[in-house]
């Protein structure tokens, strides 16, 4: 008698529930919630993330910046932050690139002309622009043309003068039998010694054979 007041003491097993399981709108398989994909707090579509990877990868390879929820008639977009973990890091960062170059149409924008500082520079005010400073270099430019400063002279003419010089340099280049940087372009000359020489501005290192 006491052995089952004993048992009829003792703590009973709580039957574990069972996950719910939905069914993926893109390959129609069930899924257990915790591989369920969640949109941040958009829409709550049900979708695997392993289907979700790979409508992120088809839709990238489109180049497209702005990534719509797979269902009918959704128009609701994926959070790139919610598809981060799911998603490989290069995957990831192809997304962002993607989304800057989106974002950044139809903003004027140039390159800093000077070959040791070549940073993106955007227009961001709109304005027209001619005479500027590059941020990073803190050098005059002519954001019209995209060439170095030109006190005195119009765009067309810097242009023409640039063009000529150009020619005349490559025709030197060609008679002092100089090497061009494949990584700067810049002329490198051998002195004397090796063959194999260093620029000194992209620090690569070139044959001069």
């Amino acid at each position: 008698a006491l052995q089952d007041r004993d048992m009829g003491n003792a703590p009973q097993k709580q039957p574990q529930e069972k996950q719910e399981e939905e069914l993926c709108e893109i390959c129609m398989e069930p899924m257990l919630s915790k591989l369920r994909f969640k949109n941040s707090n958009k829409c709550c579509h049900p979708f695997c993330m392993d289907c979700i990877a790979k409508y992120i990868n088809a839709t990238l390879e489109d180049n497209l910046a702005k990534i719509q929820c797979p269902a009918l008639k959704c128009e609701e977009l994926l959070d790139p932050f919610s598809c981060k973990p799911i998603i490989s890091t290069k995957l990831f960062d192809k997304w962002c690139d993607i989304l800057r170059d989106s974002a950044l149409q139809g903003i004027q924008k140039c390159y800093c002309p000077y070959r040791d500082c070549s940073i993106l520079i955007l227009n961001e005010c709109g304005d027209v622009l001619k005479r500027s400073q590059c941020p990073n270099c803190k050098r005059l430019f002519c954001f019209e043309c995209k060439m170095q400063w030109h006190t005195g002279y119009g765009c067309g003419e810097m242009k023409e003068m640039t063009d000529r010089n150009d020619i005349l340099f490559a025709e030197l280049v060609e008679t002092k039998r100089w090497t061009r940087c494949f990584h700067c372009g810049h002329a490198v000359e051998l002195v004397e010694g090796c063959s194999l020489v260093r620029c000194r501005f992209s620090l690569t290192q070139i044959n001069n054979k």
